[in-house]
């Protein structure tokens, strides 16, 4: 439901429910000691107490805190990619801020439509918007890399929509990370890694007469090396309380995996070839892992007073320095100046990412209520730096540093709730009520760099301006601004068991935002057990999620590669009136359909469950192509934009509908003299039809008229993510002795092409994981291992879609591009 006003009655339902999740505030203390021994106990995706995972009518998987630990990555968004089959992390490289904040999506959506929480309370998102050519084009997601491994006591991840209990943005699933709660003990981890490495190199023939011969048909590389410490430390806080310290320092380093650059780099000299291409490094652009020093500070406490009042809060804290690298500016380019760098440059792109929050809160009883109020703060800013640069139009006075700005976003939320079971003699369980109010305020501001980092200093090259930071142009003025919106909503929650096979739940959430209006979500789930080893769940739903401040608001000059072309290209908010010419209107919310049904079966301690969905979405927010045509460029001249070769906005209009399936077996098997193990298999089908495309009348009455969104961007929503993906995994333990075991395979990936060059497609590539430990003590284990043992890379790309030679590995590699990485770690608890 969408309008101006509300309806009186859904007015008058809003006051009524003017309490909040009190999921959350169960959440937020200490766990009683039977929750704690059962890793299946959830809070996520139901209100009533002690549900256990496979008791849902929606799938919940749970991440412990040691499936984290017994892995060789360092962090928890590719934790989750290889855990969870339908989630997926691709690690881009050479796209500027996404190569530090960088995406995932659950269920080929976007990284923007699955829900972050911690403890149950929303968490905020970051303050970048996905503007390049990768996964999640267009999306401001959560940072999970903000949050600490040694800071969790398990992660779960509800596969189903959510907005009714949730709010905005929980379309495709809702992610809770559980933070520890203990009162004692600790943990330290020191662990070490690298990349050591074997590609093959496909690379264009050097052009006649060269003197550096043909590209090596292989490289080995060692590089990449992690670093990592981290631990946690439980206090005692009076009685019953508990206060939590998680601490981590990351020092990484970046990984090269360009192709061969077999172009000219030095003007000839006399007609020849200069000397120095000969011992040019063609290896010759960071393309991979970015450089990362990152120290994190997470706390987590709470506890209980006299009266059996309960306070809890957690804070956190992360710095992040990052260096990732725009591509190879040659010797000859016009972009250079000789005098300055002799061999050519690679300018680097240097964000600091400074991230905080904080939530206090208070839960307590009151007759058959139980009752929490809390209140919590997030920031996240990215204020960028660009190295090893320059501003051609500045001439040989030109600075090779810049400080090119940045910007921010905020989030501060309100949450009161209540929660109570009451006792019906026609219904097999109590009917559980929960109701309860979120208010909520975000803010997003953009700051602009130095005047050098975009100026035009009026030095021309060959007749013609080359302005601003070369690799990543700052902020201008006329970027800047600061805007916030706020939104209220209040839900109802209830759930109980009509009969002693069934379960049903009813939610219902209403909504009103400042900037675009009023919305109205609610879900249904069922479920009935026809036996302890059978069982059918259904769930029915519509969601929403708004648009983020960061689309509504976000705009700057920016170099982008077009059909391996570097062109100014200019992202426009959807209020510009360069934007509003084309047809841009004011952002509203996006709207889905999720429908979903699902089997749990048992055998013993055995489990398989088998979930199918289908999930339509009306009104998704993208960013528009990359329009290069000349009526296009002429109409930005007329709006004052000049030296521009592209333009793109946010805009609704693209219709799809997902469909999929997923299933999870799990067997432990318990042995006298081999050990215990636990086995998984699992895997996602997932496929997604875009089914309208926004056309706008300003643009068809152009001739030609420009497509606002057409092949790539279609082809990067139905194939740029696998469509299938599989994971087998062993964990295993005998005495001292531990092993975990994973193959993981991902299906086909397609990498779309702009025209005039074909589409590319990534073929299914399978990847394995060893990990093996040994307790020195009781207190001290060791652990060695290597993720993807066997060194997979995603197919290279052929020379004609790489003339360039720097990006021979595709951007959509579902698994990164960055080969083997060797690992050892030590553990000591205490």
């Amino acid at each position: 439901m969408h309008g101006k006003f509300m309806p009186r009655k859904q007015v008058l339902a809003l006051a009524i429910a003017s309490l909040s999740t009190v999921q959350g505030a169960r959440a937020q203390t200490a766990n009683p000691p039977d929750e704690q021994a059962n890793a299946t106990v959830v809070v996520t995706g139901t209100r009533v107490n002690n549900r256990s995972a496979l008791d849902t009518s929606a799938p919940v998987d749970i991440i412990t805190a040691d499936t984290l630990k017994n892995t060789g990555v360092t962090e928890l968004n590719q934790a989750l990619s290889a855990a969870l089959p339908s989630f997926n992390f691709p690690r881009p490289g050479l796209t500027d801020g996404t190569d530090t904040v960088r995406p995932a999506t659950l269920r080929g959506l976007g990284p923007d439509q699955t829900l972050v929480l911690v403890n149950s309370k929303r968490r905020h998102a970051s303050s970048l918007v996905n503007v390049n050519g990768t996964v999640g084009r267009g999306a401001a997601a959560v940072d999970m890399n903000t949050i600490p491994a040694a800071a969790v006591r398990a992660i779960e991840v509800l596969r189903d929509g959510a907005s009714a209990q949730y709010g905005s943005d929980a379309i495709a699933g809702v992610i809770n990370v559980r933070l520890r709660n203990n009162r004692e003990g600790g943990e330290f981890s020191t662990s070490y890694g690298k990349r050591i490495s074997d590609y093959a190199v496909v690379a264009a023939a050097p052009p006649s007469g060269a003197n550096w011969g043909a590209a090596p048909a292989s490289r080995k590389v060692h590089d990449g090396d992690v670093l990592n410490l981290s631990g946690w430390k439980g206090l005692p806080w009076g009685e019953t309380g508990f206060v939590m310290i998680a601490v981590e320092y990351l020092d990484q380093k970046h990984t090269e995996r360009s192709g061969y650059d077999m172009r000219q780099q030095y003007p000839k000299v006399a007609g020849a070839f200069d000397r120095r291409e000969s011992s040019f490094n063609r290896f010759d652009t960071w393309y991979g892992e970015p450089e990362l020093s990152q120290g994190t500070l997470f706390a987590n406490a709470a506890n209980t007073l006299a009266g059996g009042v309960k306070l809890y809060g957690w804070s956190s804290y992360q710095q992040r320095n990052a260096r990732s690298a725009a591509t190879l500016r040659r010797a000859s380019q016009d972009q250079n100046i000789p005098a300055l760098y002799p061999d050519g440059y690679v300018p680097i792109i240097a964000p600091l990412v400074a991230d905080a929050s904080a939530l206090g809160g208070v839960n307590w009883s009151s007759g058959d209520w139980d009752l929490d109020a809390s209140l919590s703060y997030g920031k996240n800013k990215v204020h960028y730096s660009v190295e090893n640069t320059l501003n051609r139009s500045y001439g040989a006075a030109t600075p090779t540093s810049f400080d090119a700005g940045g910007f921010a976003y905020d989030q501060t939320v309100l949450n009161l709730a209540g929660q109570r079971t009451v006792e019906m003699a026609q219904l097999a369980a109590p009917l559980n009520v929960a109701l309860g109010a979120e208010a909520r305020r975000e803010a997003y501001a953009l700051f602009a760099g130095e005047a050098a980092s975009w100026d035009n200093g009026g030095v021309l090259v060959n007749n013609t301006p080359i302005p601003a930071a070369q690799g990543f142009p700052g902020f201008r003025p006329s970027d800047a601004s600061s805007h916030s919106r706020t939104a209220i909503g209040a839900y109802l929650d209830l759930e109980t068991k009509p009969s002693p096979q069934m379960l049903s739940s009813l939610a219902l959430r209403g909504e009103h935002y400042s900037d675009f209006g009023d919305n109205l979500t609610g879900k249904l789930a069922a479920r009935y057990d026809f036996s302890k080893q059978f069982a059918l769940r259904a769930t029915l739903q519509n969601g929403l999620r708004a648009p983020s401040p960061q689309q509504q608001y976000f705009s700057t000059v920016s170099t982008a590669f077009i059909a391996n072309v570097a062109l100014n290209t200019v992202t426009l908010r959807p209020g510009d009136g360069a934007a509003i010419a084309m047809g841009a209107k004011p952002l509203d919310a996006e709207k889905s359909l999720n429908a979903s049904l699902g089997a749990v079966l048992r055998w013993d301690k055995t489990s398989l469950t088998l979930d199918a969905y289908r999930i339509t979405i009306r009104d998704r927010i993208v960013l528009s192509e990359n329009l290069t045509a000349a009526n296009v460029l002429a109409l930005l001249a007329s709006k004052g934009y000049t030296g521009i070769g592209a333009a793109r906005f946010f805009i609704n209009g693209v219709d799809t509908r997902t469909h999929g399936l997923d299933a999870v077996l799990n067997w432990p098997l318990s042995t006298e003299s081999a050990g215990k193990f636990d086995f998984t298999l699992a895997a996602n089908v997932t496929r997604t039809e875009v089914t309208k495309v926004p056309v706008t009348a300003e643009l068809a009455a152009l001739n030609p008229a420009p497509v606002l969104f057409g092949h790539v961007n279609v082809l990067a929503f139905e194939r740029g993510q696998p469509r299938n993906k599989i994971s087998a995994s062993s964990a295993w333990k005998l005495g001292a002795w531990g092993a975990t075991a994973r193959a993981t395979r991902y299906g086909e990936t397609v990498e779309p092409g702009v025209a005039p060059l074909p589409d590319f497609v990534l073929p299914a590539k399978t990847l394995v994981d060893l990990e093996a430990r040994y307790a020195l003590s009781k207190n001290v284990q060791l652990q060695v291992g290597a993720d993807n043992v066997f060194d997979i890379y995603p197919g290279a790309k052929p020379p004609t879609l790489n003339p360039n030679g720097f990006s021979m590995l595709s951007q959509y590699s579902p698994f990164g591009r960055s080969g083997r990485y060797v690992f050892v770690r030590m553990n000591t608890s205490f």
